[in-house]
């Protein structure tokens, strides 16, 4: 749903120039300093980027879904850390909150993920919890007016800058499953939380990424998401529905980032007295991308709109997931094939995009885990 189609397209075409002009320049910048300099942070606060799908009433954007994908797909058009340094705060770094927060926690956090002035974080993956996070063991001993938090996670996004932390914790001991687990908000300085250095990844440089350590920590009882315990898992399952969705969304941007550059070297490369653009095998790739950009965009879409109706769109997502980071994968491999030689040289970024994308298909659930739930939910629907 856009709220108003009039001003909305002028909104998109701002932040289509923002990132052309002040944010791809810089990217080579971003992966040989593995940071986004903290300039362009400002800059990225100052218009509002991290604050889009938080509510209006605690001075985000409070973007539809439809809305947030659409921006989604602009702001992804460059280097991958540029998106992720915002997303975890437009997306499952607050939206707990913002799905089931107390009004308290709610105006304590929000307006201060909205700004910029903290970094949130999803602390749910453990090195024994990934597919199955229900396995997660990390736990949450009530103790008087506070929980004390034990366990590591691993693979957290944003985690060696955050300033909070949302953190799935399991609350009843004698659970195994989803019933006993608990989500807290603990915030970096609090006695017993530490992160550990930044891992050394394939791509995403400029994104960090760590474990993050619960030692005895102390956490008022007060920063129980909702005040309920056991209710961690399905405010965690609401985060990710609408994250994969986003996060399909953010596999689009790339994906046209990328054909849009083959297309500007395949115009100008010659072969045999020939631009390249001008051979039937390249072509086919080209229409290939096209077609699968164009599916994936409009998938998306649909799906947002159906969210935003209030329909359940929890096979939806998965399918969008899937579909959107597979089929950037494969626009990455034939935008380097497009390349040629030069694909696989590092002063063209199109080899950068190729690693950084590879990623895609593994988190937020792993390719294989979404054709297991589609599968699932599918032959559920048919009564099989």
């Amino acid at each position: 749903m856009i709220r108003d189609p009039e001003t909305y397209p002028a909104f998109l075409a701002q932040l289509r120039r923002f990132v052309q002009q002040r944010l791809v320049p810089r990217e080579a910048e971003v992966a040989s300093r593995d940071e986004v300099p903290t300039d362009l942070v400002k800059e990225m606060a100052d218009i509002g980027l991290f604050g889009f799908s938080i509510p209006e009433a605690y001075g985000g954007a409070g973007m539809t879904t439809e809305e947030l994908v659409l921006a989604a797909i602009e702001l992804s058009q460059c280097s991958v850390a540029f998106r992720a340094r915002v997303g975890t705060n437009t997306g499952i770094g607050s939206e707990a909150l913002v799905a089931d927060g107390t009004p308290e926690q709610k105006q304590r956090y929000l307006p201060r993920l909205a700004n910029g002035e903290i970094t949130g974080s999803f602390a749910l993956t453990e090195p024994e919890a990934g597919s199955d996070a229900t396995a997660l063991t990390t736990s949450a001993r009530r103790d008087g007016d506070h929980y004390v938090i034990n366990g590591t996670k691993c693979f957290i996004t944003n985690a060696p800058i955050a300033g909070l932390f949302t953190v799935m914790a399991r609350t009843d001991p004698d659970t195994t499953g989803a019933s006993g687990i608990s989500a807290f908000l603990v915030e970096r300085g609090t006695p017993g939380l530490s992160t550990g250095p930044a891992y050394r990844k394939m791509g995403q440089e400029g994104s960090p990424v760590s474990e993050v350590h619960f030692d005895d920590c102390r956490v008022p009882a007060a920063n129980l998401i909702g005040g309920v315990e056991g209710q961690g898992f399905r405010t965690a399952m609401k985060v990710l529905n609408k994250q994969r969705i986003h996060l399909s969304a953010l596999c689009i941007g790339p994906a046209i980032r990328m054909l849009d550059d083959a297309i500007r070297f395949v115009s100008t490369r010659k072969q045999f007295g020939e631009p390249l653009s001008s051979f039937q095998l390249v072509q086919a790739m080209i229409a290939d991308c096209q077609t699968e950009i164009h599916a994936a965009r409009a998938l998306v879409l649909e799906t947002a709109r159906q969210r935003d109706r209030g329909e359940d769109v929890t096979m939806q997502a998965s399918i969008c997931k899937y579909f959107a980071s597979e089929m950037c994968g494969r626009v990455a491999d034939r935008c380097v094939q497009m390349f040629g030689g030069y694909g696989y040289i590092a002063d063209y970024g199109i080899e950068r995009f190729y690693r950084d994308v590879r990623l895609f298909r593994l988190y937020e659930g792993t390719s294989q885990i979404h054709q297991l739930n589609i599968a699932k939910r599918t032959l559920a629907q048919a009564g099989a």
